[in-house]
């Protein structure tokens, strides 16, 4: 007789880490293995942003063969205020969050709280080392990946390059990876620092911007799906790794005492 036991047709349980180190490899090889599908299959970010591309008649004067149109949504004020909004809230968190860490370092004593400034710094770390160095400074500079309006995919002068290659002949401020994606990435990071008290008035609302964010720019043909993927996650594998190596050194310090 077969044997249809409980124990035997247990359904496979997914393990989550249990360590912030086992986060922050989940989170890195997740990153890797996204570029690489979206590499291999380059399909997906012109699908997705052909979704938001309305192509129009070409006049006269247009060369043979051109693809005329553009992205609506780039064109809507009130899109363009939400997004200059969604811009600069990081910043405005991260001058808060600074001027709170200061505050922290006016305490002496019993009274200096090393857990609250060692989450600010981890914070204020992650938006440094993420989105203003690792994705401004070195990706969208030197990556050369053309923007979906730049492309003559949709109606631009650059040949479309998938994810990650270097191929690309822009210049300056390209589209790999998207810098307000991880921007919003980091906003997303901060959850793990909102107290319980806060949550319901918080989340909700950090959980939206950081979603808005990269779709915002997506809509806009500014960015490829890949781009704001990548760069939204980017933020995060930065923050569990900061997160993992200063709680290594926490406890280090704890043993040592």
């Amino acid at each position: 007789m077969t044997d249809f036991s409980k124990n035997r047709w247990r359904s496979p349980v997914i393990r989550l880490p249990k360590t912030t180190f086992g986060a922050f490899m989940l989170l890195f090889w997740a990153w890797w293995g996204l570029l690489i599908v979206f590499r291999a299959f380059p399909g997906i970010d012109i699908y997705f942003s052909q979704l938001f591309f309305l192509e129009t008649g070409c006049d006269a004067t247009a060369a043979a063969g051109s693809i005329c149109g553009g992205f609506p949504y780039r064109d809507s004020g009130n899109f363009d205020l939400l997004r200059t909004i969604f811009f600069r809230l990081p910043y405005v968190v991260a001058i808060v969050m600074l001027w709170k860490l200061i505050e922290c370092y006016q305490q002496h004593g019993a009274t200096f709280n090393a857990d609250r400034a060692r989450k600010l710094k981890v914070a204020l770390g992650t938006l440094l080392i993420g989105p203003v160095l690792l994705v401004n400074v070195v990706l969208k500079e030197h990556w050369g990946r053309p923007r979906p309006v730049q492309t003559d995919i949709f109606g631009g002068a650059l040949h479309f390059v998938e994810a990650g290659s270097l191929a690309g002949k822009c210049v300056s401020n390209c589209s790999f990876v998207s810098g307000e994606a991880a921007s919003a990435g980091w906003l997303f990071c901060l959850l793990l620092f909102v107290p319980k008290s806060l949550r319901y008035a918080l989340v909700p609302p950090i959980v939206a911007v950081s979603i808005l964010t990269p779709a915002l720019r997506l809509s806009f043909g500014a960015h490829y799906l890949s781009d704001v993927t990548l760069g939204w996650l980017s933020s995060l594998v930065v923050f569990a790794a900061l997160l993992a190596l200063t709680e290594s050194q926490q406890h280090q310090k704890n043993s040592e005492i």
